[in-house]
């Protein structure tokens, strides 16, 4: 079923977070763009999340502060009193998205379908969303435009930032030789590497006379795990964490050679710009929520640790099962990034 065999006048797309599923769907959004030049759309996100939207064109922003509680829902629907879109895509299952849905008026509200929907998501919509055969975010996100009338094509990114931006990033990197950007840290403490399984991936890049620069926010779970790495480096890194924008941020990625990270926002980045990206993962399947262009370079201990929790096999288990385990990155061992690394080298010619 497709919705619209014409450009729909109005869409109104609705993804709050996180950065990386925002990231994700930036993709489905340039695709709608793409065949419809002339529909307007208007993206109600979160606050972190709408730096990030500064990097695509043609979109109206809209933040939704979450923080305010009911506050926050009024006022997103006293900015909205009056208007009316021809679809609203409804791309984030949770309970304070689908409430939002409640003051926005729109003659379509797609959702996802009950297999991938939860948190009473369907309740809200009055199309489901066929879900498609892959298990990755990307594409189930891209699916909304597919119902919409989109043609199918492949997911592309193409996302922008100023010359500001670019000129912080190249003060920081050696055009001498070719850089590793690592970002070790995730908001969520769990989904972190080791410390000296850093190092000794630091320690190795360096040895093959690659530049390496620490990046990520501000949190105090990143900037205590980068303290950690520099500890026990001979000579400490180049340490950029918590001293840039998202934008900077995003410059930073495009302008290195190879990232490695967990999962976090900047791995989808670094997917989205073409930057070649080691993902780590031990908690949730990377088939789902790894890097979209780089999933063959995934390092993932994800299959063995569900496995060993659930005694069953991964064929066996609902598509978004995650392991439980908090220590489950330390079975990620410093041999198996070493080797994605080279890999990684050897494939790209880096």
């Amino acid at each position: 079923m497709t919705l619209f065999n014409h450009a729909p006048r109005s869409l109104c797309i609705l993804r709050l977070s996180a950065l990386g599923d925002v990231c994700n769907t930036i993709a489905t959004i340039q695709a709608i763009q793409r065949q419809w030049p002339e529909t307007a759309i208007t993206w109600i996100t979160s606050k972190l999340e709408a730096q990030l939207l500064t990097a695509i064109d043609g979109v109206e922003v809209i933040v939704f502060d979450k923080k305010q509680g009911l506050k926050g829902y009024l006022a997103l629907w006293k900015t909205l009193k009056g208007r009316e879109f021809d679809a609203l895509l409804h791309m984030q299952y949770a309970i304070r998205a689908s409430i939002a849905t409640l003051g926005i008026r729109a003659k379509y509200k797609l959702g996802f379908a009950a297999d991938r929907s939860q948190d009473f998501q369907t309740l809200f919509t009055n199309v489901k969303v066929p879900s498609p055969r892959s298990l990755h975010v990307a594409d189930g996100l891209a699916a909304f435009a597919d119902t919409l009338g989109v043609k199918p094509k492949p997911l592309n990114w193409s996302l922008c930032y100023g010359s500001e931006d670019k000129t912080w990033a190249n003060s920081y990197i050696d055009s001498t030789m070719p850089t590793l950007l690592l970002v070790p840290g995730a908001s969520k403490a769990y989904k972190n590497w080791t410390a000296t399984g850093y190092v000794a991936v630091i320690n190795h890049a360096r040895s093959k006379g690659w530049q390496v620069i620490l990046a990520g926010s501000p949190a105090p779970v990143e900037r205590d795990l980068a303290d950690a790495i520099q500890s026990q480096l001979i000579t400490p890194c180049l340490d950029l964490v918590g001293q840039s924008r998202l934008l900077q941020m995003l410059a930073l990625i495009d302008n290195v050679q190879m990232v490695i990270a967990p999962d976090t926002g900047p791995t989808h980045m670094a997917s989205a710009l073409r930057i070649p990206v080691i993902g780590l993962y031990a908690h949730h399947n990377p088939a789902r929520v790894g890097p979209y262009h780089y999933l063959d370079y995934v390092v993932s201990v994800y299959e063995q640790t569900i496995t060993q929790e659930t005694g069953k096999p991964l064929s066996a288990l609902e598509w978004r099962t995650r392991a439980k385990n908090p220590q489950a990155m330390n079975a990620i061992q410093p041999t198996q990034v070493i080797e994605m690394f080279d890999r990684v080298a050897e494939d790209f010619s880096l």
